[in-house]
C-alpha cells in the first residue's frame, strides 16, 4: 500500500502522542481541534489501524500507534536533517568545490582567490588539479572538476566558455644578454637566437610558434615541461625564451630579467564549465569570485 502521508500530519500524529490531548496538540500545530481530528482519523485509515486509544478521560498510543510513532520520529528527523544540510549548503557551509587550471594560474593568482573562498565558507572543501589544457578540459568533462581555467583549443567548443583575462607576452634572458636593457623587445630582434621552448602539447608552446612563425630565430634544442626548467636553462645562457606574464614570478632569480614583448598578441585565459550541468552554490559562488579577482587583475 503505498500512502500519502504529508510530514504536516506526521508531526500532528507525534503532538498528540507527547501532550495526549486534542485541544494542546491542535493549538501546538496552530489548527483547530476538529482538523487534527480529521488528520488523526485520515492517518489511521492510511496505515489501517487504530493508532490512539480515546476516551472522555485520556488519549494514549495503542501498540501499533507506539510503533508508527517510532517510525514518524525517525522519519521527522530524516526529513528536518536534509533541510538542514541544504540550509547548509544554501548558505555555503557545506559543500565541495573542484577546480582544474592552468600550472601558471595554479601558482599564481588562483591560490589567493582558494584562501580568500577558504575564508568566506570555510566549510567548503576546495580541491585544486593544476593540469596542462586537455587534461584540463578531461577532469571538466570526467566531472571531476567543477571548473577549469585554461587557454583556447579545439576541444573547448563541447563547454561553455569565456575569457577571463588575457595574458601578454614578455622575452626572459640573462641581464648580461643584448637585450636586457630594453623597455620594449620586438619580435625582429629575436632574429637568430636560440629559444628555449615548452613542451609542444603546452598551450604556451602554441602561441610562441603563432609569435616567431615570420621571424627566423633558432631553436636551443630544448623542449621543456617545467617552467623553472626553463629558467635554469636560460640563466646558463643556454638560450631565451618567450614566456606570458602570468609565469613571470618562475623568473624571478638573480641574474635573469623579464621584458615586455612588442606586439599585440595575447594569450587568452578561459573560464570553462560543462554545458550539461548547473554548478552548485559553493561552485557557483567560486566562479563569482574567480571573476572578481582575477578579471581585474
Amino acid at each position: 500500500m503505498r500512502a500519502d502521508i504529508s510530514s504536516r500530519v506526521l508531526y500532528a500524529f507525534l503532538a498528540l502522542a507527547e501532550l495526549k490531548h486534542f485541544t494542546r496538540a491542535a493549538e501546538r500545530c496552530h489548527t483547530s481541534q476538529s482538523a487534527l481530528s480529521v488528520m488523526i482519523k485520515k492517518l489511521e485509515a492510511d496505515v489501517g489501524t487504530r493508532l490512539f486509544e480515546r476516551d472522555t478521560r485520556k488519549v494514549a498510543l495503542t501498540r501499533e500507534g507506539e510503533l508508527f510513532a517510532e517510525a514518524a520520529r525517525s522519519l521527522i528527523a530524516e526529513i528536518e536533517s536534509a533541510f538542514d544540510d541544504m540550509s547548509d549548503y544554501v548558505a555555503r557551509r557545506r559543500g565541495r568545490v573542484s577546480i582544474a587550471a592552468l600550472p601558471s594560474l595554479a601558482a599564481k593568482g588562483l591560490p589567493e582567490v582558494i584562501a580568500e573562498y577558504a575564508h568566506l565558507y570555510p566549510g567548503v572543501t576546495v580541491t585544486l588539479h593544476d593540469a596542462l589544457s586537455d587534461q584540463c578540459l578531461s577532469l571538466l568533462r570526467q566531472g571531476k572538476a567543477d571548473l577549469a581555467l585554461t587557454a583556447p583549443g579545439p576541444n573547448v567548443a563541447e563547454f561553455d566558455s569565456h575569457t577571463l583575462c588575457s595574458d601578454p607576452f614578455y622575452v626572459v634572458c640573462r641581464d648580461d644578454h643584448p637585450l636586457a636593457g630594453r623597455k620594449l623587445a620586438a619580435l625582429a630582434e629575436l632574429a637568430g637566437e636560440k629559444i628555449i621552448h615548452l613542451a609542444k602539447s603546452s598551450s604556451v608552446r602554441q602561441h610562441v610558434e603563432l609569435l616567431l612563425r615570420d621571424v627566423p630565430a633558432l631553436h636551443s634544442g630544448f623542449d621543456v615541461e617545467h617552467l623553472a626548467t626553463v629558467a635554469g636553462l636560460v640563466s646558463q645562457g643556454m638560450g631565451i625564451s618567450l614566456v606570458p606574464e602570468l609565469t613571470l614570478f618562475q623568473f624571478r632569480q638573480i641574474g635573469l630579467v623579464a621584458i615586455p614583448l612588442k606586439s599585440d598578441h595575447r594569450r587568452p585565459i578561459l573560464l570553462v564549465r560543462r554545458k550539461d550541468q548547473s554548478l552548485s552554490i559553493a561552485a557557483q559562488a567560486m566562479l563569482d569570485l574567480i571573476e572578481k579577482r582575477i578579471r581585474s587583475d
